[in-house]
């Protein structure tokens, strides 16, 4: 008897030391606890076994296990106090039941007792624990034949494994939260030696106007043509005197032109110059755009509202640097680095036969996207700010905004972008007494909003003619568990009966959606009604095209 509780005990000695080996391979915990119970099961000559362990909110979760099925093991979890295994991660103390099937707290939820419904099955469950708390249990099932089986060397063993086990999982997670505080400590580094650039009289601390701003950095020092493209109010122009501050020509002209607001002669005349006598009024000679910006930057705003005519004139200066003036023969050779805006299409254009092909390609060397205001939110609480602080100098006030008003300049869609940003700051500023403005106190809260008023305008005439057609709408299917009702598809000829024969549609599905809802002021049943569809079409409609509802 002697001899064999000694051999037993070397056995024990040399499982517990394989154990140990097996843990300190990887700090996988998944594998190496696998790879111990794996081990120690085929051992000791038990069945099976699992390791749990807690997540945050106490819930037991099976992390590896030996001898069961996937289907078991997905239902490994148990919440503190729930059956054995819960009791056990409850108290902290270990349990032994002789027979699982006399035992009520045994819940059987892996069908431990349904393998050999004859035999008699022991389970035994260990905490696993560490510094004065309970991190999981171990557990393991066997057969108890005749139930006569003691289990006081499985417990003594079981309590050693779940020690090792605990020990591993402790310096798993000490590694894991170093390695996690060092990526944390990288990345903010890397935040913080990021450059930042930073332009004059431009407000921009969002990724996209980052972006802007590296771009502008990057070609300001060479002579590249520059096409500045994005929506109305978006800061092309201060954009284009940034590029001329920040290159080589910044102390020779900086001269702009709106192409859109001349017409062709008057636009010939103003960037070509003129000689004495080319028409009535010429009086002398008057020296253009292009000679007056030589050596420095000549910027060109609304390029793309410029006649078929001009665009032929203006090509070959871009070409050969050298022109005539209106009613003279000398040839001009300027030096002048050019700077081109645009709110327009010029692809679309391009393709409609409105805008030259070779002079697209002329002006397109590097293109510099400008971002709507409604892409670079985080912009609005220090433009608001800036536009206030300029208001207060002008006006000796002393005006600031409270949370609920900085709220209210962040939600809104912003169409007209910064232009109207700078226009609602100045206009609420102007309109309040107090000493702070509030929520309450911008135009929108009482329905006085002029953009919302403008979008509220039937501009059926505004609309170019030509572009007909009607939306198919589609039901776009709804997220699992619950799958939707099905919805009718609204054919091309179902939607509007009648407005096949209406001049102000667009055509496309995306274009007819936004023009619907730009002629009804965003308002969603409105626009359907109008479409000729039901509410819910059109919020499919709006979430299949990614379309952003604006708020006013």
């Amino acid at each position: 008897m002697a001899n064999q509780d000694a051999n037993q005990a070397r056995n024990d000695l040399s499982l517990i030391y394989e154990v140990s080996k097996t843990l300190a391979t990887s700090l996988d915990v998944g594998k190496t606890f696998r790879e111990a119970l794996n081990y120690v099961v085929h051992a000791r000559g038990w069945r099976r076994a699992f390791v749990l362990l807690a997540d945050n909110e106490g819930v037991l979760r099976g992390l590896c296990s030996v001898g069961l099925s996937e289907r078991e093991r997905s239902r490994m979890n148990f919440r503190t106090g729930e059956g054995v295994v819960g009791r056990v991660y409850a108290t902290g103390m270990p349990i032994v039941v002789p027979d699982i099937t006399q035992e009520p707290l045994f819940l059987n939820r892996t069908g431990a007792a349904d393998l050999d419904p004859g035999d008699s099955i022991a389970f035994i469950a260990v905490p696993i624990r560490a510094e004065h708390r309970t991190l999981g249990v171990l557990t393991i099932d066997c057969e108890n034949a005749n139930r006569t089986r003691l289990f006081g060397d499985d417990l003594q063993l079981l309590k050693m494994v779940s020690t090792l086990m605990a020990q591993s999982l402790l310096l798993h997670r000490s590694v894991s939260a170093a390695h996690d505080r060092l990526q944390d400590e990288a990345r903010r580094l890397h935040k913080a030696l990021a450059p930042v650039h930073q332009l004059d009289q431009v407000v921009g601390v969002s990724r996209p106007m980052q972006d802007v701003f590296a771009q502008v950095h990057q070609v300001a020092p060479a002579r590249t043509t520059v096409l500045l493209r994005g929506e109305s109010g978006t800061g092309k122009e201060v954009i284009a005197r940034a590029i001329h501050n920040l290159s080589p020509r910044k102390d020779q002209p900086f001269v702009r032109v709106n192409c859109a607001a001349l017409t062709e002669s008057l636009l010939e005349s103003e960037l070509f110059g003129h000689e004495k006598g080319a028409f009535t009024g010429a009086q002398g000679q008057r020296r253009g755009r292009f000679e007056l910006a030589h050596g420095g930057t000549l910027f060109l705003d609304e390029i793309g509202d410029i006649s078929a005519s001009f665009q032929a004139k203006l090509l070959r200066v871009l070409q050969e640097r050298e022109f005539e003036r209106v009613g003279g023969s000398a040839v001009v050779k300027v030096d002048v680095r050019l700077i081109l805006a645009t709110n327009r299409n010029l692809e679309r254009m391009v393709q409609a036969g409105e805008f030259r092909s070779d002079l697209y390609y002329r002006i397109n060397v590097v293109s510099i996207h400008l971002p709507p205001l409604r892409e670079r939110r985080d912009d609005i609480p220090a433009m608001a700010v800036h536009f206030l602080s300029r208001f207060n100098r002008e006006n000796d006030r002393a005006l600031s905004f409270t949370p609920d008003a900085m709220r209210v300049l962040t939600s809104c869609y912003w169409p007209g972008n910064v232009r109207e940003l700078e226009n609602c700051v100045e206009r609420t500023a102007t309109m309040t007494t107090g000493a702070a403005i509030t929520d309450l106190a911008f135009p929108c809260q009482d329905n006085r909003c002029l953009t919302q008023v403008l979008h509220h305008i039937d501009r059926e005439d505004a609309v170019r003619p030509g572009r007909l057609a009607d939306i198919p709408i589609t039901e776009i299917p709804m997220a699992p568990p619950r799958a939707p009702e099905p919805v009718a598809v609204a054919p091309a000829s179902a939607v509007a009966p009648a407005a096949a024969a209406d001049d102000g549609k667009p055509e496309g599905e995306r274009e007819r959606l936004v023009w619907a809802m730009e002629r009804c002021g965003w308002v969603q049943a409105k626009a359907a009604r109008l479409l000729k569809i039901t509410p819910r079409q059109m919020g499919y409609a709006l979430q299949k095209h990614g379309i952003e509802v604006r708020k006013f």
